[in-house]
């Protein structure tokens, strides 16, 4: 089996704003202090299980991407079309040189704790790929989340599980609800197909799709440029989840690998906070400052001390040329406020 990782680096990650934004969004950063970006640690966490990783970013970061990842196969979108054209034009390109080549997807700027646990489920969802499924892997919850969708397990077989359905974000009472069955998981975003049997299946329910994305691919093997403009230009943005995975889970065509490893989207600053270790709750983001604040204040600084009192379970972001200050639970206003920007004028911040 020959196994190929595609890695779509795109977003503003608004939530986190003002570590991410349009220019430097979070893929890019080390939130963590790892010493590595989230595209880094995608890659590395890939590498000892393919064969190939292939990132599919922008323009606008096609350089910043080139620079931290130099060994990585790099597609570059003319504009942004979405999860699907990312993942599909990178899909056609790899099915043009091998259809029964084994692709997957994954996100360049989620987390995983146990990376081992996570190369298990993806080898399993490979597998299970050989037989044809488009499979995808399931987060075994630990809380009835409401900031995720959830996928609804089917039967056991072999190295997966049959997915009965796809449900959207649900309220708190309907996540307790799933928790108790036992029978949901958290989608994670994560796919792993045959190129053809993707490209296919997005050829019977977007063709207008799958035919400009595989004849772009052919250019692209080519070594031209000319079918950029014609081909991807008129391309609709989609996301795979609605467009191909959901569709095929009615016809019984989805898989799942269940699995726990200690995953995080990173999705805003509460999500963030839950990720940082407990003796690292202030998380410094250049020289050594002297922060005085709580043990559950998570605090961004390089500039200047930061004392932090009465204000429980604080962010406090200090940037070049911003001062941000919220709370955890007031996280999911973030994308509100960079919205806000530019009605202010400091659409520059942005």
């Amino acid at each position: 089996m020959t196994f190929h990782a595609i890695v779509p680096a795109g977003g503003a990650g608004t939530r986190l704003w003002p570590l991410s934004r349009r220019s430097a969004p979070k893929f890019l950063a080390d939130l963590t202090g790892s010493g590595k970006s989230m595209l880094q640690a995608t890659v590395d966490r890939l590498a000892p299980i393919t064969d190939d990783v292939t990132i599919v970013t922008g323009a606008a970061h096609a350089d910043a991407v080139a620079a931290l990842v130099p060994g990585a196969s790099l597609v570059v979108e003319p504009s942004a079309r979405g999860t699907m054209g990312a993942i599909g034009l990178a899909a056609a390109i790899v099915e043009a040189r091998d259809p029964e080549a084994v692709v997957g997807s994954f996100a360049a700027d989620h987390l995983i704790a146990d990376e081992e646990a996570f190369r298990r489920a993806v080898l399993r969802a490979a597998e299970a790929a050989e037989q044809g499924y488009v499979v995808t892997i399931g987060i075994s919850p630990d809380r009835p989340s409401t900031a995720y969708g959830y996928i609804e397990a089917g039967e056991s077989f072999g190295p997966a599980c049959s997915v009965a359905r796809f449900v959207e974000k649900p309220d708190e009472a309907t996540a307790a609800e799933y928790l108790a069955t036992g029978r949901y998981l958290w989608n994670a975003g994560m796919f792993v197909a045959k190129a053809g049997v993707l490209m296919d299946a997005l050829a019977r329910f977007h063709p207008e799709l799958a035919e400009p994305l595989r004849a772009l691919a052919a250019t692209w093997e080519a070594g031209r440029e000319d079918g950029v403009a014609e081909y991807w230009e008129p391309l609709e943005s989609a996301v795979i989840d609605t467009a191909v995975a959901e569709p095929l889970a009615e016809e019984g065509g989805v898989a799942v690998v269940p699995v726990e490893m200690g995953w995080s989207d990173v999705g805003d600053y509460a999500s963030l906070a839950d990720v940082v270790e407990s003796n690292e709750q202030v998380a410094p983001r250049g020289s050594e400052q002297t922060v005085l604040a709580p043990p559950d204040a998570l605090v961004y600084t390089g500039h200047k001390p930061v004392v932090v009192v009465g204000i429980p379970e604080a962010v406090v972001v200090d940037m070049d040329d911003v001062l941000f200050v919220t709370t955890r639970a007031s996280s999911q206003d973030v994308k509100l406020t960079v919205e806000a920007l530019g009605r202010s004028g400091l659409g520059r911040l942005a």
